[in-house]
């Protein structure tokens, strides 16, 4: 999406509410350069979980271990920050400048989406250890 989004489509953006709908809309360069920028982190993450299906020497895998376990991590985390703050908004403890469209698409699936990610990408990282690495290979 973060492609099409810097592309120049418009579909879902809406979804996204607030600041980042308005930057969406108003096209600014810089604005656009940092969603191509999270297009390729993302392509990057991607890649990384792709690399997880082949077995590689044991620094690689234990770089692609804590890589995925990690980013896993912080992924999650960043789905439930955001969740626990539109959270906060709907019962009135926090204000922020997002309408009741966004706010129920970011509630009900992206946020979820998210922290579902994060969980897959920490799981894809231990069923890796589990089944390409050897016992005691992450001993320092």
């Amino acid at each position: 999406m973060s492609f099409y989004w810097a592309s120049g489509g418009m579909l879902g953006t809406r979804s996204l509410g607030g600041s980042i709908y308005q930057h969406a809309l108003e096209r600014e360069a810089a604005f656009i350069t940092v969603v191509w920028i999270t297009g390729f982190v993302k392509l990057g993450g991607g890649l990384v979980i792709l690399m997880l299906l082949r077995d590689w020497s044991k620094m690689i895998n234990r770089i692609l271990y804590f890589l995925s376990l990690i980013g896993g991590f912080f992924v999650f985390l960043y789905g439930m920050v955001n969740f626990i703050t539109f959270l906060l908004s709907t019962f009135g403890l926090l204000s922020l400048r997002i309408n009741n469209f966004a706010l129920s698409w970011r509630l009900l699936f992206w946020e979820p989406f998210w922290m579902l990610g994060g969980l897959l990408f920490i799981l894809s990282a231990l069923m890796y250890k589990k089944d390409n690495i050897r016992p005691n290979s992450y001993e320092i």
